[in-house]
């Protein structure tokens, strides 16, 4: 066994990554404070295909050196948008057909490992800031709010974790 050099790896180009088909998943960061937590869902998002990331509120946006740090490259490649309110994004994104699921503990949560995406609907899967989630607004305008099952002592995951975990699960579910 040998690792793989970058040559091998046979990765797409920024064109390719941008004419490629993408699933029917869109990114909200709702108020995300740190910004190695944004470039690693711009990194992620890039990993699988997601069709856009939205930036709102008070979350940076690039160009940044710490965005650009952990995102090595991926803000060139995936489309982002910001938007100041946040809220109102995710009307304008019902609009569009969008299944708005907040990653978040709430009282009617549906389990993610029980959670089952349809391949014929869009989503756009909100993550929130790294003390107080995702906002009370944006919960109540939610479709659905997905859990991510936990055993231990904690009761949350570091933002880019469960971000990594969801679009890994909802790539499996839809490809």
């Amino acid at each position: 066994m040998r690792k793989l050099a970058n040559e091998e790896l046979d990765r797409k180009t920024v064109e390719e990554f941008k004419e490629a088909d993408k699933l029917p998943i869109v990114i909200l960061l709702d108020g995300i404070r740190s910004m190695n937590n944004v470039g690693s869902a711009f990194r992620t998002s890039d990993a699988f295909l997601i069709k856009k990331i939205y930036l709102g509120g008070i979350t940076a946006t690039p160009p940044h050196r710490e965005i650009t740090k952990t995102a090595l490259g991926a803000t060139e490649s995936v489309d982002w948008e910001h938007a100041e309110d946040t809220a109102k994004l995710v009307d304008d994104l019902k609009a569009e057909g969008f299944e708005i699921v907040a990653i978040e503990q709430v009282d009617e949560s549906i389990s993610l490992d029980e959670f089952k995406p349809e391949k014929n609907k869009k989503y756009c899967l909100v993550f929130g800031n790294e003390v107080f989630g995702v906002s009370e607004e944006v919960v109540a305008k939610a479709d659905v709010c997905v859990e991510i099952p936990q055993h231990g002592t904690k009761h949350s995951l570091n933002i880019s974790v469960s971000l990594g975990i969801t679009v890994w699960d909802f790539y499996n579910k839809l490809s």
